[in-house]
């Protein structure tokens, strides 16, 4: 975990959850305990049933905190994740990816919540992380040193049919990661829960 307040947000939640969940078991172990002899319920049935019935008042609220807790725990542990298409190339196309990855990076960062980011480019959309023809090249240099949780991958095919094509090496930006195919990058992703948008 290299985030220090996703590490604090966690620690944070755990000691919660540590400390309110012992009052809760302790609380539902008292239940268990019966109020009177046997004898005595048997004596007063009705007693016993109204006793059975009623609830403790901290009871609830502190279900409720721990309830909380895990869900703000299991938000904190699993990032938003999110992959950004760019198979044309279209400078329009490519600064609309990139105000959508901004958006979403800003939104999240808001709430305190982390999500992962990632723009797969392939076929002419490659040209986006070309370092001799991207039309966004600044704009992806200050962006990258802004938004970390935001990453761009070049697909490794493309670069090479495009090498053989063009009959020189295709050299990307620096802030660009080669795969081997964008279209599968893509595709393992969205198996492994990622949320695909294609603008």
């Amino acid at each position: 975990m290299n985030d220090p307040k996703l590490a604090v947000a966690v620690i944070s939640g755990l000691a919660m959850l540590l400390l309110v969940e012992p009052g809760a078991q302790a609380q539902q172990d008292n239940q268990l305990i019966p109020q009177s002899s046997t004898t005595s319920q048997a004596s007063h049935p009705k007693h016993s049933v109204r006793q059975k019935q009623v609830s403790k008042p901290g009871q609830t609220h502190t279900s409720k905190q721990i309830t909380a807790t895990r869900a703000a725990l299991a938000q904190v542990a699993k990032p938003h994740q999110l992959i950004l298409q760019v198979n044309s190339n279209d400078p329009a196309m490519m600064n609309l990816t990139l105000n959508n990855a901004t958006n979403v990076a800003q939104y999240y960062r808001d709430l305190g919540e982390p999500v992962s980011i990632e723009i797969v480019t392939f076929g002419p959309g490659l040209h986006m992380l070309r370092d001799d023809t991207s039309p966004v090249k600044p704009r992806i240099e200050a962006l990258a040193m802004s938004n970390p949780e935001i990453s761009f991958k070049a697909c490794g095919n493309t670069q090479e049919n495009m090498r053989k094509a063009e009959n020189k090496d295709i050299s990307l930006i620096p802030q660009a990661t080669v795969v081997k195919s964008g279209v599968v990058r893509v595709m393992e992703l969205q198996e492994q829960g990622w949320s695909y948008v294609k603008p």
